[in-house]
């Protein structure tokens, strides 16, 4: 308590403190006091009506309290004597059995009583609800139904309390409404039938859809009130509960099944498209199945039934189930195409499941795959080499029909430019283009996975391309009038090649992401060299066909004959212009590469004719003539392929030049100048050997032994200085050296 007195003190003088700080406050310690006395005269008043009220509870509680004593003793007291007169009533009870069992012997009776008149009338009411289950009228049919039930249920409830043990009586009662049971089912069948067609029924005659879903629902009502009952008694009348609303579902799940197996109207065997069509016509059924049970079943049905939902949930299993029927199947490519086509990308589409009709119910998002990863996997590896042996035999049979083209008698087409050409080319990259549309169908990754695949045969169907070009040059040459356009077609592969090349960049550029270009670089860069070695092998086998035809004439070069005034070189020459007159067809670049290599061995077989010896010139007036001719012919050259290159940009002045070195030296008068007439030769072409120079002098004629071994000794001392932009041409020409006496250093 004083501690208390202590701390109010405290306070006090601390709330005083707080008011007095300035000296002007001082004039209002006055009002101060009444303020204060008043506040304290305030909580003394609530103070006092406080405890009042406390003690008026207390006062309360208390007379409370007293009353229920009083009450309890009472209680007490009732109980003895209640125990009391129990225990003197014991005997009385026991004698009253007699009168229990005509109690209740008197409820059985009473029940019968009560449904005598349906008793007798079961037949009657039988009859009755056959007739309206053939009308059709169901709801009325199991109204009556109901009534028949309720009477057995209730007659067998009432045998059951009285002696559930005797089943000789409840047998009878079930024998005597037998019929119930049948009608029962035949109702049940009309309900199945309403049922399997509710999706037609709903929009012909939604009332009797109707009435189907009220009857199912008055039977789950009493399924429901009957396990009630059993729990309560343990009784439960026969064919309980029956359950129709879960089989409705069942049902409805069998029918969908049936529905989507239903659509196969084609085979393999019948039809190459069967699947095509199956899948389509599973997916316009399911659209227009679910559409109407959208907008027209559900609202037939109740909301707990969430029929939309479970219908959706029943057509998604069950193409669930016959995606995997069909993926077990041994399915041909396009068949794969097609079913993972339709199972990845349609099936989610606004072409069914994403159609906008059915949003918001239907989220894709949520939809389960159809088939597992693994399956899909499965079927694309399935996929992938199927397609794999299917390329390598169109690729085959494609080749086979080109080679037949090439021993055809007539030309080859032309395309829009003029230039030759075959099929082959078209219908490969049509052929690659088909399967990379199909696969982009599918998704990104088979696509590319499809390219790559193709670029791969393409590069083996390449080199099968070749080889079959060769032999059709070796078949050539044991029959030159054979194939009669042999000429052509090899224009025909040569340009093919270049196709090719055109089509391989134009399907990466189509089909191909940039990121992945790196991975097909080599293999690109093995197909061009490839194309490149054919087109090369082709214009080569174009220009033997060339010089064969001239070799009678390269063989009067340099001759007696051809001093005397031969126009070989003018039929060389007629006969080259001739042949590129069909060369024209060729399309760049081979065509400026066959040009520069046909001015290349004309210029090779001219030298070599020089290089063979077949004429030395006697005197100063022969050398002239001969140098002369050489002049001239070296510029008919230089005409001819000047022509044949227009706008090709071909350096056609140095090749013949050569012919015109050689020719000044053969022309020379001076022999004592001739050394240095030859060095200047061997300084120009390096690559001249010593047994060209011995025979270069040998056609000149007037060189000794001696001088001849001087010369190219000399020559071989002096310091060589090739033209870095030169091409050798004197290695590919060999000097005959039976007839020419050897000269080593």
């Amino acid at each position: 308590m004083e501690e208390t007195d202590r701390e109010a003190v405290a306070t006090a003088v601390q709330r005083v403190a707080g008011m007095l700080q300035r000296p002007d406050q001082l004039d209002k310690v006055e009002q101060y006091r009444r303020r204060e006395a008043r506040k304290k005269a305030s909580v003394e008043a609530r103070l006092k009506a406080a405890i009042q009220s406390q003690l008026d509870g207390v006062r309360t509680g208390l007379s409370q309290l007293h009353n229920a004593l009083n009450d309890v003793k009472d209680i007490q007291q009732s109980l003895i004597d209640v125990n009391k007169d129990w225990r003197q009533s014991i005997n009385t009870i026991e004698n009253l059995k007699d009168v229990k069992d005509a109690v209740v012997q008197h409820s059985q009776l009473a029940a019968a009583v009560e449904n005598l008149k349906n008793i007798f009338s079961v037949p009657e009411i039988v009859r009755e609800t056959q007739d309206l289950i053939e009308r059709g009228e169901l709801l009325q049919a199991h109204r009556k139904l109901m009534d028949l039930e309720c009477s057995r249920d209730n007659l067998m409830y009432e045998q059951y309390r009285m002696d559930s043990k005797n089943t000789h009586d409840m047998n009878l009662i079930h024998t005597y409404f037998g019929d119930m049971q049948k009608l029962s089912e035949e109702l049940a069948k009309q309900l199945w039938m309403v049922v399997q067609r509710s999706l037609v029924t709903v929009r012909r005659d939604p009332t009797l859809l109707v009435s189907v879903v009220r009857i199912i629902e008055r039977e789950e009502k009493t399924d429901r009130r009957m396990l009630d009952r059993k729990k309560q008694t343990g009784f439960i009348p026969p064919g309980r509960p029956k359950k129709w609303k879960e089989k409705m579902f069942n049902i409805l799940e069998r029918t969908v099944s049936t529905r989507i197996e239903g659509t196969q109207a084609d085979t393999r065997e019948s039809d190459k498209m069967w699947l095509v069509r199956h899948l389509e016509i599973i997916r316009k059924y399911v659209l227009d199945d679910l559409l109407v049970a959208k907008t027209l079943l559900d609202q037939r049905f109740p909301p707990h039934y969430d029929i939309f939902n479970r219908l959706l949930n029943m057509y998604h299993q069950a193409l669930s189930t016959r995606m995997q029927e069909l993926a077990a199947e041994d399915l041909e490519a396009n068949e794969i195409v097609s079913l993972l086509t339709w199972v990845l990308n349609t099936y989610k589409s606004t072409e069914m499941m994403g159609n906008s009709e059915l949003s918001p119910e239907v989220d894709v998002n949520s939809l389960n795959p159809l088939i597992s990863q693994n399956v899909v996997d499965q079927l694309l590896s399935k996929y992938m080499s199927t397609l794999t042996s299917n390329i390598i035999g169109w690729l085959r049979k494609a080749l086979e029909t080109d080679k037949k083209d090439w021993i055809k008698e007539t030309e080859p087409e032309a395309d829009q430019d003029g230039y030759y050409q075959t099929t082959l080319p078209a219908i490969v990259f049509q052929m690659f283009e088909q399967n990379l549309q199909v696969a982009a169908q599918i998704n990104e990754e088979l696509k590319t996975k499809v390219l790559l695949l193709c670029l791969q045969q393409m590069n083996s169907f390449l080199t099968r391309y070749k080889d079959e070009a060769q032999l059709y040059k070796e078949e050539h040459l044991k029959n030159r009038q054979y194939p009669q356009c042999y000429v052509q077609y090899m224009i025909a592969v040569i340009n093919n090649c270049q196709t090719f090349k055109e089509s391989i960049i134009s399907l990466k550029r189509k089909y191909l992401k940039i990121e992945m270009e790196d991975t097909l670089s080599s293999s690109h860069t093995s197909m061009d060299a490839t194309l490149d070695i054919i087109a090369k092998e082709g214009c080569s086998s174009l220009l033997d066909e060339v010089f064969m035809d001239l070799e009678p004439h390269l063989n009067e070069l340099m001759t007696k004959k051809w001093l005397m005034g031969s126009n070989a070189v003018g039929t060389i020459c007629v006969t080259v212009e001739d042949y590129f007159n069909d060369f024209a067809k060729i399309k760049k670049p081979y065509k400026k590469t066959m040009t520069i290599e046909a001015h290349r061995r004309v210029v090779v077989e001219y030298i070599r004719a020089i290089m063979l010896k077949r004429i030395s010139f006697k005197n100063a007036e022969e050398r002239k003539e001969g140098a002369e001719r050489m002049i001239k012919e070296a510029e008919q050259f230089r005409f001819l392929f000047k022509k044949l290159a227009a706008g090709s940009g071909e350096d056609t002045e140095g090749l013949c030049d050569i012919i015109e070195a050689i020719a000044e030296v053969i022309k020379l008068t001076d022999p004592s100048l001739l050394y240095l007439e030859v060095s200047t030769l061997v300084s120009k072409y390096p690559d001249i050997r010593d047994d060209h120079i011995a025979a270069l002098l040998t056609v000149r004629g007037d060189a000794s032994r001696d001088m001849k071994q001087t010369i190219i000794e000399t020559l071989d001392q002096g310091p060589s200085q090739p033209n870095p932009n030169y091409v050798p041409i004197f290695k590919e020409i060999t000097v005959p050296t039976l007839t020419v006496p050897k000269l080593l250093k």
